[in-house]
């Protein structure tokens, strides 16, 4: 087995071993240093008002995560011995960034590292596309000769509701309004609990 066999298969492991180890946020509380980041948080506004959070990683969709969110205030609403809330306000914020991952395999051979001191390969060349002559270094880039690349954006959501609780018969026609027995009901089984 050669050098760059082996490295390759070293690192199919690895990225095999890390995307068997990465799930999407699970319902559960947002606690630091938990396998899956993210989360369910609370704060106590007043005697019947609280703010529900539930953040997503990566794998996370804006559907999962406002789910889950709709779930936690339901729980909280029963927890708290009530019987329906009503939300005050509501968003989701995406949090999204871009990546470029330039593929080791197709960098150049060429230059300081390769053992050939100070030589490398440069080229010129002419089109009136390009607004004239160009020059094209391997370790600068081009849109000429351009290296393989994944250009990936990653986004994270987060789901924030303000709630209010409440006692008795939920109003009818109020789309604010949310029966907590419910809601726990009809979405309890697509709820993925942590391991």
């Amino acid at each position: 087995m050669t050098l760059r066999t082996a490295t390759l298969v070293a690192a199919l492991a690895t990225v095999a071993g890390l995307s068997a180890c990465a799930t999407a946020t699970p319902y559960q509380p947002n606690i630091a240093g938990q396998s899956a980041s993210g989360g369910f948080s609370d704060l106590r506004l007043e005697i019947d008002r609280y703010r529900v959070s539930f953040a997503g990683n990566t794998l996370t969709s804006r559907e999962t995560v406002e789910r889950y969110l709709l779930y936690r205030a339901a729980e909280l609403t029963t927890q708290q011995g009530y019987d329906w809330f009503e939300t005050a306000d509501r968003r989701t914020d995406r949090n999204a960034r871009t990546v470029v991952d330039v593929d080791p395999f197709m960098r150049p051979g060429f230059g300081y590292g390769a053992g050939y001191g100070a030589w490398r390969p440069s080229w010129r060349y002419f089109g009136p596309r390009y607004g004239g002559w160009r020059s094209w270094d391997p370790y600068w880039g081009d849109p000429f000769f351009t290296n393989r690349a994944e250009v990936r954006t990653i986004q994270k959501f987060e789901a924030t509701a303000e709630i209010v609780l409440h006692k008795g018969p939920k109003p009818a026609g109020d789309p604010s309004a949310y029966d907590a027995r419910e809601i726990m009901d009809s979405l309890g089984a697509s709820i993925q609990r942590p391991a």
